[in-house]
């Protein structure tokens, strides 16, 4: 309990100044960078249906290993998503130490924003309300690919955007993962002054705009690829959810 309340607080109980919050942002923004990176090589993985089904359906095989194990280990895909899962976590319990703990810190914050005016501020506010959002809709993505790694691929992925409705999770999940990436890469490099050089202040603006495009870039490639998947599966509505076959273009039913 004292090392709880000394990470909150950053108050020892001897009445000192403690490291340990310090330490402990460390560890989020750490965590934070992990899963950006992440989520941009996620994003190109994904949308490499853009470049055809057999591109998609070639870069999925890879992941599972298929050059090592003929046609593939899906567990792999399990066990890849199990450790993004635990950094997910892990950074979700670090970054509740951010969060307003009452509806009156949440009002003081939000009239303190609108009062100041600065742009990291509101851009910090989206953060932990889009980290909130994401607690709960994640998990929802998390759980089906661990436990269902052999349904990814050019029709089963697009089977599931379209005729298990979850295009409308993904379209939110696109807002907020991909906006909450691009900020906290951004505010971490302030925070640290990774990139700072002779004028802090103009490269603030230059990461400022940095980040502005990689949000517009990703939200673009990110709504185009959603786009791609639901072509598929609108095509594809009255058929089940069959593997993606490259050989001879046929459709192959799963084996169960």
């Amino acid at each position: 309990m004292e090392k709880i309340i000394e990470a909150f607080t950053g108050i020892t109980p001897e009445g000192k100044k403690s490291r340990v919050p310090a330490k402990l942002d460390k560890l989020l923004t750490a965590t934070g960078v992990i899963l950006a990176i992440f989520m941009m090589g996620h994003m190109f993985f994904v949308s490499t249906i853009l470049l055809g089904k057999d591109a998609m359906y070639t870069v999925t095989k890879a992941f599972e290993l298929d050059f090592i194990f003929d046609g593939g280990l899906p567990i792999i895909v399990s066990i890849f998503v199990a450790i993004i899962t635990a950094i997910l976590v892990l950074h979700a319990i670090l970054g509740i130490r951010k969060f307003p703990t009452s509806y009156k810190a949440y009002i003081k914050i939000k009239e303190h924003a609108k009062m100041m005016k600065h742009q990291d501020t509101s851009l910090w506010m989206f953060q932990w309300i889009s980290g909130l959002i994401m607690m709960f809709l994640v998990s929802i993505h998390l759980y089906i690919m661990f436990t269902q790694p052999q349904n990814i691929g050019p029709y089963t992925s697009s089977y599931r955007v379209v005729n298990e409705n979850m295009w409308l999770l993904y379209m939110v999940l696109l807002i907020c993962v991909e906006l909450h990436g691009s900020i906290g890469l951004y505010r971490a490099a302030m925070k640290w002054g990774w990139f700072d050089g002779e004028n802090p202040k103009e490269t603030r603006l230059k990461m400022l705009k940095a980040k502005k495009y990689l949000s517009f870039f990703f939200l673009t490639l990110g709504t185009i690829t959603l786009l791609a998947y639901m072509k598929i599966g609108i095509e594809r509505y009255d058929h089940q959810p069959m593997k993606y076959n490259p050989n001879n273009y046929q459709q192959e039913i799963i084996n169960k």
